[in-house]
């Protein structure tokens, strides 16, 4: 006869407050909850597996060190995107720049509401293979807060607390990022 041992899924403060009690070991759940979002997030944002990799674990041990700091003002997902965020664009930022700014004058020009035709007549495999391109283009904190937004659903409110911005500044970084994409996309699209 074999016995199961039933894991129960608790909620991340059940689990802040056992690591704050000193059961470090409930420290587990969360690495296996927000590890793959985490890396995806810092790999986005960094470009490159390797250091993602060792920024996710970096990440990490800041959260755990920090949790007597963690006050619940926002969810805790919330607070470790932040972390992992914050690390991320800093590590970006002292290696130095490796997108290509466009002018923003370029923005003014591009129609506020975009439609299927916006992108051309490039298959779906080609429309991917721009998009991917033009995100590479685009500065880690526009990365990180599209991918965001759109890869990992987060609410304007969510991506404020994350980013440190207000809601309404999101919105709007938010809005000349989706242009400036289209911007990249068309300029690709034309060679």
């Amino acid at each position: 006869m074999r016995l199961y041992r039933s894991m129960e899924r608790h909620t991340d403060n059940y689990y802040v407050e056992k690591i704050r009690s000193g059961e470090t070991g409930c420290f587990a759940p969360i690495l296996e909850r927000y590890g793959a979002r985490i890396f995806s997030l810092t790999v986005k944002i960094v470009g490159n597996r390797e250091d993602a990799e060792e920024l996710t674990q970096d990440v990490f041990v800041k959260a755990f060190r920090s949790l007597s700091s963690f006050r619940g003002d926002s969810s805790f997902s919330t607070w470790i995107y932040r972390i992992a965020y914050n690390m991320a664009v800093s590590a970006v930022r002292r290696k130095g720049p490796d997108f290509i700014p466009v002018d923003e004058n370029l923005l003014s020009g591009v129609p506020d509401e975009t439609d299927e035709t916006a992108f051309g007549t490039a298959d779906t495999d080609g429309r991917i293979a721009c998009l991917n391109r033009a995100l590479e283009q685009l500065t880690p904190e526009e990365r990180a807060m599209i991918m965001l937004f759109y890869k990992d659903s987060r609410s304007m409110e969510e991506i404020a607390r994350i980013t440190g911005l207000t809601e309404t500044n999101v919105k709007t970084k938010i809005f000349r990022i989706r242009k400036k994409l289209l911007v990249l996309i068309k300029a690709m699209e034309e060679k």
